[in-house]
């Protein structure tokens, strides 16, 4: 009778400041994260771009879940770019990894709600300078921020009465580099000087199904150094970052929250129409709500389950797999977290114990807010 009792008292307790934490968010902006997109590449053949030429029908289940957001960030991986030569060198071009999607895919990203895009990839100079220089001068033209170049290491979207900065990091060439942590540092303090909000993505350890955990140290895949995104994304924080986004292993980690400020350890594979590798793992596909305060700091989050099919696109996924890999990564690398962040199965997380929730009037009318010290966890 105890055991029952206290597991009710625990879901009222639950419900109670989801609600609250719900209320409290209306100050600030939500974010949206994604992971690698890669709507189709013409080489080295057509048969790799969606039928009809047509990526809408990729993304269009996953419009009505940004439309909730003020901010989506997505990676984008490869140029837009119609004709030009590979400059990745490639042993045998029929089997070499470089995207170059159509130009007209382009306008589907702004169609579909993103308004911040990470360029610091391994991908974003398979087709060299001139690959480059039309991809950013198509996302300049549909007016879409974009960071993590050497020639472009921040930019800042203008939203409503807020400025967000934008910057990327990635071991790449031509990239911003995540091994620079001294830079970067310089890089997202300044960037906070200008702004409400900074967004920190990075590109970043190894990939695959054996690669799922965070492991607090520097991360070497095919003999690159990859970088310790658990030192990276702590550091960016600690200058100033207020959302952190990272992608580049295929698959999903481990969420944390770090001195009131969210971090994704990687977002997985968004919508990567072929070329990719989907099986298991990878074909997982998180898209992560974040609610702040207006001063950037973590309010609550939400785990939208989606999955990539094979040759159609990016679709809810009912048995939300995403978010029980997502809750059970997160229960292993940070068991610090443990008691304090809540995932529960809905998807949604928030952290009720680590400072007072207003009222909704619940408990005592005399009671104005409920405290993490007068609250504890029932075990």
């Amino acid at each position: 009778m105890k055991r029952s009792f206290g597991i009710f008292i625990c879901t009222i307790l639950s419900f109670t400041f989801a609600i609250a934490q719900t209320n409290q968010t209306k100050s600030g902006l939500s974010f949206i994260g994604v992971g690698d997109m890669m709507l189709g590449t013409h080489f080295p053949s057509t048969q790799y771009l969606p039928p009809n030429n047509d990526p809408w029908p990729l993304l269009k289940e996953v419009q009505p879940v940004f439309a909730e957001a003020d901010i989506v960030f997505g990676n984008l991986e490869g140029a837009f770019l119609d004709e030009g030569a590979v400059f990745k060198r490639c042993k045998d071009t029929t089997k070499c990894y470089a995207f170059k999607t159509p130009t007209s895919f382009a306008p589907t990203l702004k169609k579909v709600g993103f308004n911040l895009l990470n360029l610091a990839n391994n991908h974003i100079r398979d087709f060299g300078p001139a690959g480059l220089r039309k991809t950013t001068a198509i996302l300049d033209s549909l007016e879409i921020p974009f960071a993590g170049l050497e020639s472009k290491p921040t930019d800042i979207l203008e939203f409503e009465n807020y400025k967000i900065g934008l910057c990327g990091f990635a071991p790449n060439t031509g990239t911003v580099q995540i091994g620079d942590i001294d830079n970067a540092v310089r890089i997202v303090k300044e960037l906070k000087e200008k702004c409400d909000y900074v967004v920190v993505s990075f590109h970043g350890g190894a990939e695959g199904k054996d690669h799922q955990h965070v492991t607090r140290q520097t991360e070497i895949f095919y003999g690159e150094n990859r970088g310790n995104v658990y030192e990276f994304a702590h550091a960016m924080i600690e200058a100033g970052a207020d959302i952190v986004f990272g992608h580049g292993p295929h698959v999903p980690r481990s969420i944390e929250i770090y001195k009131d400020r969210f971090i994704a350890y990687s977002l997985g594979n968004f919508c990567t129409y072929s070329r990719f590798n989907l099986s298991g793992a990878n074909a997982l596909t998180p898209v992560i709500q974040i609610w702040t305060e207006t001063d950037g700091s973590f309010v609550r989050g939400k785990i939208h389950s989606f999955h990539q099919i094979k040759g159609a696109g990016t679709f809810p996924d009912p048995s939300k797999q995403v978010l029980h890999k997502i809750k059970d990564l997160t229960r292993i690398d940070f068991p610090e977290l443990k008691d304090r962040l809540v995932i529960d199965g809905d998807g949604d997380f928030y952290m009720p114990f680590e400072k007072p929730i207003k009222s909704m009037g619940i408990s005592s009318p005399k009671a104005t807010t409920i405290s993490a010290q007068t609250l504890k966890p029932i075990s």
